[in-house]
């Protein structure tokens, strides 16, 4: 696994594997999963599968497995390319 050269497709199918890893350790079948997360049965099954669904579809699933918060602190921590990134985002926030 070379991060570096990870696809949008890598990325989205290992986000799969954790959720169905989380699902499983939780010990709840896909269709209770999606049965109480308002997501269709198929699309949590392509989603194990393939890595595709829509974002507000994987926050129900997380929201139902208790980690919204991975959700919540996406984007949390800036980052930065260059000082006068720092610089800036700095004046803008005070």
């Amino acid at each position: 696994m070379d991060l570096l050269w990870d696809t949008p497709n890598d990325i989205a199918l290992r986000t799969a594997n954790k959720i169905k890893r989380i699902r499983k350790r939780k010990k709840i079948t896909q269709e209770v999963l999606a049965a109480r997360s308002n997501v269709s049965y198929a699309s949590l099954k392509r989603f194990e599968r393939t890595g595709e669904i829509s974002f507000v579809s994987l926050i129900k699933i997380c929201m139902e497995l208790g980690v919204e918060d991975e959700i919540k602190d996406l984007f949390t921590r800036p980052v930065y390319n260059s000082i006068e990134e720092v610089i800036r985002d700095a004046r803008e926030t005070s």
